[in-house]
Parts: C-alpha cells; structure tokens; sequence
C-alpha cells in the first residue's frame, strides 16, 4: 500500500533519532489499529446482525435457484438471461455446499461487505492519509444504506467490494506503475463487471479522471507512458468482458426493463438513504474537501490534493448523473445499482471532516457524524430501502399448506416458479434441483414445467391459453399465483386471459392477497 501522506514524508527531518521516531511510530501505531480492528469487528458484527429478521423474497430466492440448478441449465441461463450477475452466482453456488438456511444463504453477502471496510481504509490512506482511511472506515462501519444490502443474497456487496479494489489498485498504479500493479488493476476491474455491468461506469470514470486531470505528480514523458498502459489495461479489459457485452447486445434492455423513471420523491430518498439519512452534514463536509484546496501552500501537494478531490468527485457522481440522464430516454437509473459509489462518497466526506482546523474540533465533529450515522442503523432490521419485498415465502407456505392431492398450480409468469421452488425446498428439507427431490409436494406444477426440477426454460415464458384450458379439464382445482400482473384496475394481458379463461371449468373462485403477491384457487364445487 502507498502512503497518502507524501509531504508529510518528504519534510521528515534527516537528522530525527531512529529511537525517537521508532518510539513515535509505535505510539501511534497501537491505538490506530486498534481502532481499526474495533471498526472492523463493529461492522462485522451490524452485517451479521438479525440475518433471519426480513423475510426472504422474490429477488433471493432467484439467486439461489439459480445458483443451484446443474452446469448445463446454469451455463444455458447465464447466456440467455443472467449473464449480469454472474461472478455472484458462481461464489454462491459455491457457498451453498455448506448450506441452505436463509441466513447462511446472507451470510456470503455479509462477509463481503465487512471485508470492503479494509478496502476503503486502504484507498482512503493511498489517496489521503491513515487518519481519513480510518474515519472512512467508521462511516462505513456504520452506514445503513451498505448493512441493508450486506443482508441480502445478491450481488451488491460483491460488486461495491471489487469497485473499491478496482479503484484503489488505480490509484496505486498510478502513483508507482508496476506490471504487477497493472495485472490487478484489470482483474479486479473486470471481476466488477462480472459482478455487475455497471461496474463500466466506474471504468468509465477512470478513463474521464486521467483525460481530464491527468496523471498527479508525474513528469509529461511518465504521465503519457502511464496513461498508454493504462490505454491498454481498458482494452484488456473490454476484450475480457466481451461475452458480456454480447450478451447485452443481445438481450438489450430486456432485463432491466422493469426499471421505472425516478421522480424527485424517489431522488429525495435516495439522497437521504445514501448519506445515511444526513443529506445536510455530509454536503457540507464535501464543500469543506473542495475548500481546503485553496488554503494549502505547496503547490506540488495542492495538485495532488485537487486530483484526489476530483477523482473522488467524479466516481461518486459521473454514474449518478449518467444514468439520471440516459433515464430520461430509458429508465436505467436504480438506487441500489448505485452502492458502488458510497465509497467514494465516504472518503470525500472524511476529507472534508479532516480539513477542518484545530484538529480536537475536527475531532469532536467526526464523532457527532458517527453517533449520527449508528443511530440510523437499527432502522436497517425492521425496514427496507427502494422497495416493498414481496410475501412469496408466506404465499407459498399457504399453498402448500392447503393443497389437497390432485391439485395442480399454475404461474402467472414462468418467473414466479422459482421463489414458490425455494420456499418448497425449505418445507422438504433438501434442494428441489437435487434428483433425489421427486416433486411431490404441493400441487402438480402445470405451468412452467419440463420435469419435477427447475429447468433454464422454466424462468422464462407465460402460460398458453390452450394449455391452460386442457389443463382445466384434467384437475377439480387449480391454484393460481400471480406476481407483477399489473394492478387491479389494469391488470396485464396474461392475467385478463386467466381471469377468462379458469372460471369457464371452475364457477367457484377464492383469493388471498399477500404483499405483492395474489393466490387465487380455482375449484368446481
């Protein structure tokens, strides 16, 4: 790691005693990294705190029954629909070996994310020094909008954990470019975008920084060398991801097209989740980062110190911005998506904490932002961020829990299957993927179904309406389940053919509304 603290170094007296510096050096040290470690355990323990308090819903249950069918439907899946979170969906299946509970299931997510505070430490210290590395870190520690994504079994964690790798190992290259520096630079930048697509975005930020700024503190002969590397760097990169790329060019906008247009509630809550419901504090505390530029008097730190401050800047706001803008033709801009860029927004803000002068009350203010900051975390595990989560866990447990033998099930949309699939497999004690589940509980799956297990054509696809009335003619009841239909007053055109087509075999219809979630039974008497 590359200390931030340059001029500090450079200005260190030749002639200080090495006993006195050693001396100084450790009475330091060891409250430093205790107070590192303190941080570390704090946040590790906020991630793996209440595990099991939310209800799993629709979006897990998907990564799991992903991450567990066989290599062949997996393989099939990944290029024809999922390919975007496919490093997350590899660790997993990995993780699922050693268990199927719920909360372990989260617990991957919950180690990845406290393994991101070392990460932000480090690049804190690179682009500043230890003491900014180290309030970063208790902002982090402490951050509701990272513990809320840390608890769930998607790829949010892992993708914000590899886009701080990915931009600290940028800086580190750029401050001393080494071959070694250079390879980790673009694994750790093309293991983002297997994480997650928008991981370019942070790439791309990358490229707009050193286009814009330059390369900080180098000659114009190493600058340009470095930036020819870092040319090549991005176009390994891109041939590395290129299956990716494929594959979005392929799909198109298809598996995001659920995304709806923000409007200014939904940016007033993100900006309020995002500065961990201090919008006001954490704005000022960046205004102090860009002040302080102007009361340093070394120019060659001062350039520096603006580079750092525009980097931070720029891979905090760039994606923001960019997706607010393309959303204006297509909705692309989701809050989550968007955790990649808390670590930037943190380091920015202990920058600003640190420039403030004299230093007890820039200590005094940092200490009022972390008590601020924790009191937001219990809100975490009672509560939710961007969306109301589904109730197919309960919705299933209804169905399997008043089934008769002979029913069948019909799914809205062939989607809806899969969270049904993992609660199921929940109630049997094994993997429904697993050739020793045989399917029989519950009703008999009619629709999507190529055999008792999940097959990669069962995620995709509505039912038929002549299938849907054979079907009628060989069951006394049919269960329904509809999930993203629409609403009651407009319900979608596949639920207005079910609507139609079920009651003319069965006269007697019931239902039950869930959270998100309808449960109809279709019955003859």
């Amino acid at each position: 790691m590359i200390d931030g603290e340059l001029v500090g170094m450079q200005t260190n007296t030749v002639n200080q005693s090495k006993g006195a510096s050693t001396s100084q050096s450790l009475s330091v040290s060891w409250p430093h990294w205790l107070t590192f470690f303190l941080l570390l355990g704090a946040a590790t323990g906020a991630r793996f705190y209440c595990l099991a308090c939310k209800p799993f819903w629709f979006d897990e249950a998907f990564s799991v029954e992903v991450a567990r069918i066989d290599w062949r439907n997996f393989l099939h899946l990944m290029w024809w629909r999922e390919a975007n979170m496919s490093l997350y969906y590899l660790f997993l299946r990995l993780w699922l070996v050693f268990g199927h509970s719920p909360s372990f299931i989260r617990s991957l997510s919950a180690l990845i994310s406290a393994a991101t505070l070392p990460a932000i430490y480090w690049v804190g210290r690179l682009l500043c020094d230890r003491r900014v590395g180290l309030i970063a870190a208790g902002l982090f520690a402490c951050n509701a909008y990272s513990i809320r994504y840390a608890q769930e079994a998607r790829s949010y964690a892992l993708f914000a954990l590899l886009a701080t790798l990915s931009s600290g190992v940028f800086i580190s290259f750029l401050r001393t470019p080494t071959h070694r520096r250079w390879t980790a630079y673009v694994m750790f930048s093309t293991l983002a975008v297997y994480a997650h697509l928008y991981a370019l975005l942070l790439i791309a930020a990358h490229w707009l920084v050193v286009s814009w700024r330059g390369v900080p503190g180098d000659s114009h002969l190493s600058g340009e060398q470095t930036v020819r590397q870092l040319r090549r760097a991005w176009m390994v990169t891109g041939i590395a991801v290129l299956p990716l790329l494929v594959f979005v060019a392929k799909t198109g906008a298809g598996p995001i097209k659920w995304i709806s247009r923000p409007g200014i509630t939904e940016l007033w809550h993100f900006g309020r989740d995002f500065t961990n419901g201090l919008p006001l504090v954490y704005f000022v505390a960046c205004l102090l980062a860009l002040v302080s530029l102007k009361t340093d008097p070394l120019a060659r730190r001062k350039d520096w110190e603006r580079w750092r401050v525009y980097f931070l800047l720029i891979w905090l706001l760039f994606p923001i911005l960019l997706t607010l803008i393309l959303s204006l033709a297509r909705p692309v801009f989701l809050a989550r998506y968007m955790s990649f860029c808390i670590p930037a927004l943190l380091i920015l803000v202990a920058t600003g904490l640190t420039s403030l002068r004299p230093s007890w009350l820039a200590a005094v203010f940092v200490l009022v932002v972390l008590i601020l900051s924790a009191r937001f975390v219990p809100f975490v595990y009672a509560h939710d961020f961007d969306y109301e989560r589904d109730a197919s866990g309960a919705a299933t447990n209804f169905i399997l829990d008043h089934s008769q033998s002979g029913d069948g099930i019909i799914f809205h949309i062939a989607e809806t299957r899969v969270p049904y699939e993992f609660f199921r497999s929940l109630r049997a004690g094994m993997d429904t993927a697993s050739p020793a589940f045989k399917g029989e509980l519950g009703p008999e799956i009619l629709f999507p179904h190529r055999g008792p297990g999940l097959d990669y054509h069962d995620f995709t696809g509505r039912p038929a309406e002549d299938m849907v009335r054979a079907e009628a003619e060989k069951h006394s009841r049919i269960w329904l389940m509809l999930m993203n239909n629409g609403t009651t007053e407009k319900p979608d055109p596949t639920t207005m053919m079910l609507t139609r087509a079920l009651p003319e075999s069965f006269p007697k219809m019931m239902r039950w509304q869930f959270a998100r979630v309808e449960v109809r039974l279709y019955s003859r008497q």
